[in-house]
């Protein structure tokens, strides 16, 4: 009987000893991320979290949206999420609001608990006469209605500038960014745009018709860079290519974007 009693205890400290392991290896999904803001949507019973990889400058910004239920604090993991970025404006008392291109949650489904999103924000906001905010409308799985919350956006300016505004000779107007892996190496380096044409102050579409040339150089030194891939357009806006970097220091990146018969040109700058 003590031989029974010793074993059901030595199996009992086994479990709970590999259940304490299991729980060390569970990742955060938020680890590595900052939280911007939170409200709760009336109506839906929700709380709604926003985060992000880092503060919120101009330009491409990775997002994601956390969902929780207001009542029991549960995580909601299946919801029909959509995202408006708006800014609020006062000059001289008059009032006005714009958006941004944003690229919404491409399931209903949570992806390890959080819905990512994009937004590239076209100008700083961050005092009380100019002022981003995500306008979040959410629907939960088994639910008729709908529910909208604003959550606070903070954003400030990027240096080098990382998105630019531009009117075509035809007449569209773009919002065009870039963005880089974290830390950009000397060599091959997957290069990413997203370019959005507006349609009025509260709408924007994606622009998949253009043909993007890419030609870094080093002003400075008087030298470009060979091998680089000009971006090709995949989805949701994006055009994914490689730029290649020979050494660190300011490097330009000349764009072209052509679209039957006619190009419009612009430049970002950076340095690593």
């Amino acid at each position: 009987m003590k031989k029974i009693y010793a074993f059901v205890f030595l199996l009992a400290f086994l479990t709970a000893c590999k259940k304490d392991v299991d729980n060390k290896n569970i990742t955060d999904p938020k680890e590595g991320l900052q939280k911007i803001s939170e409200a709760y949507a009336p109506g839906v019973s929700t709380k709604i979290e926003l985060w992000a990889k880092s503060s919120l400058t101009t330009g491409f910004n990775q997002l994601f949206v956390a969902l929780y239920d207001s009542v029991s604090n549960e995580t909601i993991t299946k919801a029909e999420v959509k995202v408006l970025p708006v800014m609020d404006m006062e000059m001289n008392g008059m009032y006005m609001s714009h958006s941004a291109p944003s690229v919404q949650p491409e399931s209903d489904r949570a992806e390890n608990t959080l819905f990512p999103f994009a937004a590239v924000f076209t100008m700083p906001g961050n005092t009380d006469q100019n002022k981003w905010s995500l306008e979040v409308t959410i629907k939960r799985d088994g639910q008729n209605k709908t529910g909208t919350a604003r959550l606070a956006a903070e954003v400030g300016p990027s240096s080098p500038e990382r998105v630019k505004m531009l009117t075509t000779a035809e007449g569209d107007k773009l919002v065009v960014a870039y963005f880089f892996p974290i830390n950009p190496k000397i060599g091959i380096n997957e290069l990413e745009m997203i370019i959005y044409r507006q349609q009025d102050k509260m709408s924007f579409l994606p622009a998949d018709n253009y043909l993007l040339t890419i030609t870094p150089e080093m002003p400075a030194m008087g030298h470009g860079s060979p091998n680089n891939v000009n971006p090709v357009y995949t989805k949701n806006g994006y055009y994914k290519g490689k730029v290649n970097f020979t050494m660190t220091g300011d490097w330009r990146i000349n764009l072209d974007l052509a679209k039957a018969g006619q190009k419009n040109t612009t430049f970002f700058d950076l340095t690593f």
